[in-house]
């Protein structure tokens, strides 16, 4: 009989709705500090009101004319894409494999084992560092630093950031675990053996990999607190932002690289459309899932303001084509304008002929 207070905010929800708008897939605002959910947004949906009686044939065909709209996507796996460059970039500091200012050449493709991996651009972009290379998001930078990690080191780094189980969020039963592949998932699941191929896909969120909206949120907020993995939750009970938060063993220097490398995504790389000076400084990653036999999947992460971040807004499109930072991007960005109180621009009128 006791009220319950949640930790939504509804003009940031309402933000979040009329972003995401029609596109299939989902939008997860959550404050880095605690891991308070202040929007979450599911496309398409339906209205659970109308199974409190019997359905009809019609009515069931529209909510399932798109697949199966029960399922919360903000909750559902998908490859993460260029978004987990976090945590490869993690792994390679951590791993002490790598120096924080390392260096490294890229290239239009690496031959592992007689298989071309291309970088997206099909050119390379020349020497970079972690933070370049995270601006730009060049898949050879990363591929190199993934084979010289190996996959274990890999994989204790993505399981480190959350990923391959729930979140701990109150809705758990609907959530998924999403996939930290390895070598003993798959002799049992496919009946091969792991090969290097593996580890290159692995090293840009692709191959097997999977993760939610949600969890992906967790990652950018691991990285926007200073290194503590949250627990996301509805429930306003309280509670000490500390009774929500759990360090993951990053240090410092590595905790300053990705910050600095996802500023510069903002600020000359692939997330430009998010570069707006009416907001405080953002920084964030694109991501762009090959998603066959359909269009690509794509996502956008991001977090603010840079020196102090309150929110955390992750954006991810289904099947929808295009490229991270120019389809997810913009939904990213019109929440951040509601949150931290942008106006819209006024289209201009144009003169009657």
């Amino acid at each position: 009989g006791q009220d319950v207070l949640i930790t939504l905010d509804l003009e940031l929800q309402r933000a979040a709705e009329e972003a995401l708008g029609d596109t299939i897939g989902a939008i997860v605002a959550i404050d880095p500090r605690d891991g308070a959910i202040r929007a979450m947004v599911s496309r398409p949906t339906f209205d659970p009101n109308i199974f409190s009686t019997r359905i009809t044939q019609a009515q069931w065909e529209q909510i399932t004319k798109n697949g199966y709209p029960p399922v919360n996507r903000a909750m559902r796996a998908y490859p993460p894409a260029s978004t987990f460059k976090i945590v490869t970039t993690a792994a390679g500091i951590e791993s002490g494999k790598f120096a924080a200012e390392a260096v490294l050449p890229t290239y239009p493709f690496l031959n592992i084992g007689g298989i071309q991996f291309w970088d997206w651009n099909n050119a390379g972009f020349g020497p970079l560092g972690f933070r370049g290379a995270m601006a730009w998001s060049s898949d050879t930078f990363f591929y190199q630093v993934g084979r010289s990690v190996g996959e274990v080191e890999l994989q204790k780094w993505m399981r480190a950031f959350g990923l391959g189980k729930r979140t701990g969020i109150e809705l758990g039963d609907e959530e998924d675990r999403g996939l930290v592949p390895d070598a003993e998932w798959k002799r049992e699941v496919l009946d091969e053996p792991w090969y290097l191929g593996d580890t290159i896909n692995a090293s840009i969120g692709q191959g097997n990999v999977l993760a939610t909206p949600l969890q992906v949120a967790v990652m950018f907020a691991t990285v926007a607190n200073g290194g503590d993995k949250v627990t996301p939750h509805f429930v306003m009970d309280g509670a000490e932002m500390e009774q929500w938060r759990e360090p993951i063993g990053l240090q410092p220097k590595t905790v300053q690289v990705l910050k600095e490398g996802l500023r510069q995504v903002i600020t000359n790389g692939t997330g430009g459309a998010v570069n707006d000076p009416k907001l405080p400084p953002i920084a964030g990653k694109s991501g762009t899932a090959e998603a066959p036999p359909g269009e690509n999947h794509t996502w956008f992460g991001a977090y603010g303001p840079y020196e102090n971040p309150e929110i955390v807004v992750v954006a991810f499109g289904e099947h929808s084509g295009g490229g991270g930072g120019s389809f997810a991007a913009p939904m990213v960005k019109k929440v951040l304008d509601q949150y931290f109180g942008v106006e819209p621009e006024e289209e201009e009128e144009k003169p009657q002929t």
